[in-house]
C-alpha cells in the first residue's frame, strides 16, 4: 500500500524513499538475503508509515536481471537468459509476498522503462564528459570467440593460493582481484587458457570525483552512519579511486546507446542502482492509469522527481539504501558519484548496510547449497513466517557477521539464540502465553466483554503504574532503535513489552483475586486487554501475520503506536474475539530434519568436489626438486594454538633434532589423536614466526577437491631421518 498526500503535493512535507537492494534473479531468496537486506528495510518502512502517517514514503525494490550471474545461470541450466530471469522473478517475489514485505513496487531491470532511464543516465554523463574512452587488454576465450568477464575467469588467487578464485574476488580470502592478477587463468566457458585482446570501453572518471566539493560535501554527511560501512568506504577511499569501465563486452544487459559501441552493454553496477529510479517512474506511471483528468494524470506521472530530484526535494526527502555487505561500495561511492555526475538527483542520507548471516557456522553458500531457501522453509514450517522473522530479526548482522542456528542443546550457551529456542522461550512462552492468558480469561470472567476499570487497592495501583513505566520505557526504546537502525535491540524491547505484561498478571494474579475481589479483577484484566493492543500495534512493525491474529483476537481492526502506554486502545464493553495460540512449539524431530538436510547437501558437495583433480602446476626442473631435504618423523607432542581455529603446535622427531612445527591441520585432526603418527616433513624450509612461534619446517599433506587433508606418511615402519626421494 502506498501512503501519499494528495495530487496537491506539499513542498514542506518530508519523504522517505527507501530502497533494498535488487536482488539477482538467477536463483531463490534465502535467510541471509532476508536478515541482511530485506527484513531491516521492511521493519523500518513498516515503522514509517505507522508512525509518520503525514510524510510520504515509497519503498521501491525488484529483479537484478542483467550480469555475469545471469548469463552463468542460463548456461548451467540449458536455459536461455530470459527464461531464467522469468523463471527466478517469479520465485524471489512471492518469497517477498509470503514473509510480508510490504513493498510498494517490485518490478525489474528487463522493463523498456528501466533500459530508457539507464541509457538516459548513460548519454547525459557522456554529454558532460564523465566518460573517458580506454583501450585496454582484456581476456578473450578463443574457442567460443568471446571476451570474458570477471566472473568466467578462474584461476589461481596470488594471496591464499585458492585454485578457484573468481577474476573479480577470491571467496576464500576476500580479496579484492583484477583478472589478470590470477595465476594459471582458465574460462569457464570453454576450460581453455585466455587470451589478452585490446578492446575499447568506457570508464567513470572516478579519479577526479575524490576531490570534487560535491562529494567532499557528501562525505561530510556520514558521520553518523554505521561504523561498518564508513570503514568500508575509508578502506577505498584511502586508496585512491581509480576510473572503472561502465561498458561490457557481454550479449546479456542493456546495450550502450552508441553505434560505436555494438555489441557491448551497460556495466550492471551502472544500470542496477538506476533501477530503484526507473521503479519509481513505473511505480507513478502505473498509478496514473487510474486518472481520468489530463492535468491530474501528468501531476501523477511526474511526482516521482519529488522522490528523486534535486530541485523537488533536496532538503525534504530522506533516500535510505537498505543493503548487505558486498554492496557497500556500489551504493556509498559509485552510484553517489553517478548520480552527482548527473547533477540532477539528491545523495543518499543513509546507507545502514548489514554484515553476512552464517548458517551453522560455516558461510552461507548458494553453489553448495549451504543455505536455507526461503520458499523451502514456508514447505517445511506452513504459516510459520513470523517465526522466522523473529529469530533473523534478533541475530540479524548488523555491524558484524552472525550465525543462525536450528537445534537448541541444553546446557549449551552457544545455542540460546538458536531458532528453536527463540520460538520456544520467546514467542510461545513469553508473547503468546500472555496474549493467550488474556483472551482466555476475559472469555472465562465477562464473556469476552471488556470490563470498565474501577477502584483499586495500593498493591495494585503499584503494579499498574510499574507495568505503564516499563511499557513506556520498551515502547520508546523501541521506536528509537528503529530511527536508528538498531533493529535487533528494538525487537528486545517490544519483547519487553509481553515481558512486563506477564509480570503485571504473575504479580497481580486476577485467577486468585475472582472470587473475592471481583471489581479488582475487572480493571487488572482492563489494563491487560490494553497491553495486548499495544503488542498487537508493535507486531505489525515486526510480525506483520501475529498482529493479524492478535487483532481477530481483540476484534480490532486499527491500533495506534506510540512511545508509551496508552489506556484506551480498547473501550470498555467490547466485544473480543476467540482465544487462540498464536505459536507452538519447535520439536527437536524438526530441527534434526533440517540439520539432516544441510549435512546431506554438504556430503553431496563433498563427494562433488573430492571428484574432481586439481590441475598440474608448472613444471619444475630435477635441480629445483633435488633442494628439498623431506624426511621420515614421529609428532611427540601436539597442542592447539591459542586464538586460532586452524594452527596445531606440534613437536617433531626428525631423526636429525627434535623441533617444533606449526601446522594448519586443526579442523581435520585432534591433538591427542595423532601422538605417534608417521609425517614426512620439509625439513629445510627456512624457519618462519607463525602466531609467535617459531615454525621449522613443513609436513606434507595430501589434499582433495574438497580441501580434506590427510597426511603422507611410509607404509612401512621408516625411522626417523629416512629421506624422501
Amino acid at each position: 500500500m502506498l501512503y501519499l498526500q494528495p495530487n496537491n503535493l506539499k513542498l514542506e512535507s518530508k519523504r522517505y524513499t527507501v530502497t533494498a537492494a535488487l536482488p539477482y534473479a538467477n536463483g531463490p531468496v534465502h535467510i541471509g538475503h532476508l536478515a541482511g537486506c530485506y527484513l531491516p528495510a521492511d521493519i523500518y518502512v513498516r515503522y514509517l508509515r505507522r508512525t509518520k502517517k503525514d510524510k510520504e514514503i515509497v519503498f521501491i525494490c525488484g529483479s537484478d536481471e542483467h550480469g555475469v550471474a545471469i548469463t552463468m545461470k542460463a548456461k548451467n541450466e540449458g536455459l536461455t537468459s530470459q527464461q531464467v530471469i522469468d523463471k527466478y522473478h517469479g520465485i524471489i517475489s512471492q518469497a517477498f509476498k509470503d514473509f510480508g514485505i510490504e513493498f510498494d513496487i517490485y518490478s525489474r531491470t528487463s522493463s523498456p522503462i528501466h533500459h530508457q532511464t539507464a541509457q538516459d543516465f548513460f548519454t547525459e554523463l557522456l554529454k558532460k564528459g564523465e566518460f573517458e574512452v580506454k583501450e585496454t587488454e582484456q581476456y578473450f576465450d578463443e574457442v567460443e570467440q568471446k571476451f570474458l568477464a570477471d566472473r568466467y575467469i578462474v584461476g589461481t588467487c596470488p594471496n591464499c593460493k585458492n585454485e578457484n578464485a573468481y577474476g573479480d574476488q577470491c571467496e576464500k580470502c576476500g580479496s579484492s582481484l583484477s583478472p589478470t592478477d590470477l595465476i594459471n587463468p582458465k574460462s569457464k566457458l570453454s576450460d581453455s587458457k585466455p587470451v589478452l585482446k585490446k578492446t575499447k570501453n568506457w570508464f567513470l572518471k572516478m579519479d577526479t570525483f575524490q576531490d570534487r566539493p560535491e562529494f567532499q560535501e557528501y562525505l561530510k554527511r556520514i558521520d553518523g552512519w554505521k561504523v561498518n560501512v564508513k570503514g568500508q568506504m575509508k578502506s577505498w577511499l584511502d586508496q585512491k579511486l581509480q576510473s572503472r569501465s561502465m561498458t561490457r563486452d557481454l550479449d546479456w544487459g542493456i546495450p550502450v546507446p552508441l553505434d560505436e559501441a555494438k555489441g557491448k552493454v551497460l556495466y550492471v553496477w551502472f544500470d542496477a542502482p538506476i533501477g530503484y529510479i526507473s521503479a519509481t517512474k513505473e511505480l507513478f506511471l502505473e498509478k496514473a492509469k487510474d486518472i481520468e483528468e489530463q492535468d491530474l494524470r501528468e501531476i501523477s506521472e511526474n511526482k516521482w522527481k519529488a522522490f528523486w530530484k534535486k530541485d523537488e526535494s533536496e532538503g525534504k526527502t530522506e533516500l535510505i539504501h537498505f543493503i548487505g555487505k558486498d554492496n557497500i561500495v556500489f551504493h556509498t561511492i559509485i552510484f553517489p558519484m553517478i548520480l552527482q555526475a548527473h547533477g540532477e538527483f539528491i545523495n543518499p542520507t543513509n546507507v545502514p548496510a548489514n554484515e553476512f548471516l552464517n548458517l551453522e557456522n560455516d558461510k552461507i553458500s548458494t553453489s553448495r547449497n549451504w543455505a536455507v531457501w526461503l520458499h523451502e522453509y514456508l514447505q517445511d514450517f506452513p504459516g510459520q513466517q513470523d517465526e522466522l522473522r523473529y529469530v533473523l530479526t534478533a541475530n540479524m548482522p548488523e555491524t558484524k557477521d552472525n550465525n543462525f542456528i536450528w537445534k537448541y542443546v541444553k546446557n549449551d550457551d552457544s545455542t540460546t539464540d538458536s531458532f528453536q529456542a527463540k520460538v520456544n522461550n520467546e514467542l510461545v512462552a513469553i508473547l503468546g502465553n500472555f496474549v493467550n492468558r488474556v483472551i482466555v480469561l476475559s472469555n472465562k470472567y465477562y464473556v469476552g466483554i471488556v470490563p470498565s476499570a474501577g477502584l483499586l487497592p495500593q498493591n495494585i495501583k503499584e503494579a499498574i503504574e510499574d507495568l505503564k513505566l516499563n511499557i513506556n520505557k520498551a515502547s520508546a526504546n523501541s521506536l528509537n532503535a528503529i530511527e536508528e537502525f538498531r533493529f535487533r535491540d528494538a525487537l528486545t524491547e517490544f519483547m519487553n513489552i509481553a515481558r512486563a505484561g506477564n509480570k503485571f498478571l504473575t504479580e497481580t494474579e486476577p485467577w486468585k483475586l475472582q472470587k473475592n475481589e471481583p471489581e479488582v479483577v475487572k480493571t487488572i484484566m482492563n489494563v491487560a486487554v490494553q497491553v495486548c493492543a499495544q503488542i498487537a500495534a508493535f507486531s505489525e512493525i515486526f510480525l506483520p501475520e501475529t498482529a493479524k491474529k492478535i487483532k481477530a483476537q481483540l476484534n480490532i481492526e486499527n491500533l495506534v503506536i506510540e512511545k508509551y502506554f496508552i489506556d484506551n486502545q480498547i473501550s470498555a464493553n467490547h466485544q473480543l474475539g476467540t482465544p487462540g495460540l498464536l505459536f507452538k512449539n519447535i520439536e527437536d524431530e524438526q530441527m534434526d530434519a533440517q540439520l539432516a538436510k544441510l549435512q546431506a547437501s554438504k556430503s553431496n558437495n563433498e563427494a562433488q568436489l573430492a571428484q574432481k583433480v586439481v590441475e598440474a602446476k608448472e613444471e619444475v626442473s630435477f635441480d629445483d626438486f633435488s633442494k628439498m631435504d623431506i624426511r621420515v618423523g614421529t609428532i611427540l607432542e601436539a597442542e592447539k594454538v591459542a586464538k586460532t581455529k586452524k594452527l596445531l603446535k606440534l613437536t617433531i622427531d626428525t631423526g636429525l633434532d627434535v623441533r617444533t612445527v606449526v601446522s594448519g591441520i586443526a579442523e581435520y585432526y585432534e591433538p591427542e589423536n595423532i601422538i605417534g603418527q608417521k609425517v614426512c616433513l620439509l625439513a629445510n624450509l627456512a624457519p618462519r614466526e607463525i602466531k609467535g612461534i617459531e615454525s621449522r619446517g613443513m609436513i606434507l599433506m595430501a589434499e582433495n577437491g574438497a580441501g580434506k587433508l590427510c597426511f603422507v606418511s611410509p607404509i612401512d615402519a621408516f625411522d626417523n631421518g629416512s629421506t624422501v626421494k
